[in-house]
């Protein structure tokens, strides 16, 4: 029986759920087509995947060397594992993506340690990493080996490259690598206003996870060795973990149309300005309180739970936590002025219930 292919959603429909939600950006589909047809080399061999090499360095210097792989959990699990023994472990925040959104991969297949250290806005310290700093030769505890960051946070918050600088002289200082988990690393760079590289290798950054999908990709991010002496095997451990893609070059284009000229900061600071006007709107609206500095695409409030939950039946997002009514709105390339002011405009009726 013959099915033909046909739309099952209404793609005027837009929420502030996540910024996965949206669909690719035009300029990525046309690279995907652009990149199709013929044959070529697989497993990274291909022509597109040279040239995102060459692209890469124009961005994060002449040593950086991009691994592409499926998706984020997949960079960040293969980037730790590249940095740390069996016996190893990793200090990050305890509002980390790599220890609440990835369903324990980096124990369960990274085979390391998580050390989490509680933050106030997501972002760590010197001092706060040395709450867990020591013990290398405690055979009885787990060896910090690594520091992973977050650019922007979880929070939606931003370091500055000063931060960042003295995050990973300290490190350095204890003879421990810095990762940098740069899912949203664009936004962080367009909320900043300086280049990527200004926040990671130049910085100190020895590995960063890049991050494609959330910026206007279909599919796809880049493990970025940024210091070649930092990493071991990292070729064996992408494919180990199952990141290995045959037609990588339909990973490899998406990012080279993202970096090769401006897409990648188009969009990210098209996202940033409509969190800006959220909450802008936002702090119009008695009642509502903006719990952390705007500093990215994204915006978090509390709310009533009762008002939240009648909003959620309007717009899409998700409750941060449930018990206090706090909620997190995102905002992504695609997300328009008049989706941002029908959200408000709801948020504001809601409120008036």
């Amino acid at each position: 029986m013959r099915t033909d292919a046909r739309r099952h959603h209404d793609p005027l429909v837009r929420g502030f759920a996540s910024d996965n939600y949206a669909g690719a950006h035009p300029e990525i589909l046309a690279a995907l087509a652009l990149a199709n047809g013929g044959h070529q080399v697989a497993y990274g061999e291909d022509d597109y995947t040279g040239h995102l090499q060459r692209v890469m360095h124009s961005h994060f210097g002449p040593t950086a060397e991009a691994f592409p792989v499926f998706n984020g959990t997949g960079a960040n699990v293969v980037a730790l594992q590249a940095l740390t023994d069996r016996w190893g472990a990793v200090i990050c925040a305890d509002s980390a993506h790599v220890h609440v959104d990835e369903g324990g991969a980096p124990e369960r297949v990274g085979g390391l340690k998580l050390l989490t250290v509680p933050t106030p806005d997501g972002k760590l310290t010197p001092e706060l990493i040395d709450r867990e700093a020591y013990g290398w030769d405690d055979e009885h505890r787990a060896m910090p080996q690594v520091v992973s960051i977050t650019q922007n946070t979880e929070l939606g918050t931003v370091y500055t490259p000063d931060e960042i600088r003295a995050i990973c002289e300290h490190a350095h200082g204890h003879g421990m690598k810095v990762h940098l988990d740069g899912a949203r690393v664009a936004n962080a760079a367009a909320s900043l206003d300086v280049p990527m590289r200004a926040f990671t290798n130049a910085a100190g950054v020895d590995v960063l996870s890049f991050g494609g999908t959330k910026n206007g990709a279909l599919f796809g991010e880049a493990v970025v060795v940024l210091d070649p002496d930092a990493v071991r095997a990292m070729k064996h451990l992408r494919k180990l973990s199952m990141q290995l893609a045959s037609k990588m070059r339909f990973v490899s284009v998406q990012l080279e149309a993202l970096l090769a000229r401006d897409l990648w900061l188009r969009n990210a600071r098209h996202a940033n300005a409509m969190a800006q006007r959220l909450a802008e709107g936002v702090r119009a609206v008695d009642g509502v309180e903006i719990l952390h500095p705007v500093q990215a695409n994204a915006v978090f409030a509390r709310l009533p739970h009762a008002v939240g939950e009648r909003l959620q039946k309007r717009f899409r997002f998700y409750f941060w936590d449930e018990k206090a009514g706090d909620v997190r709105w995102m905002c992504a390339f695609d997300t328009t002025e008049d989706d941002v002011d029908a959200f408000v405009q709801a948020l504001k009726e809601e409120m008036a219930v």
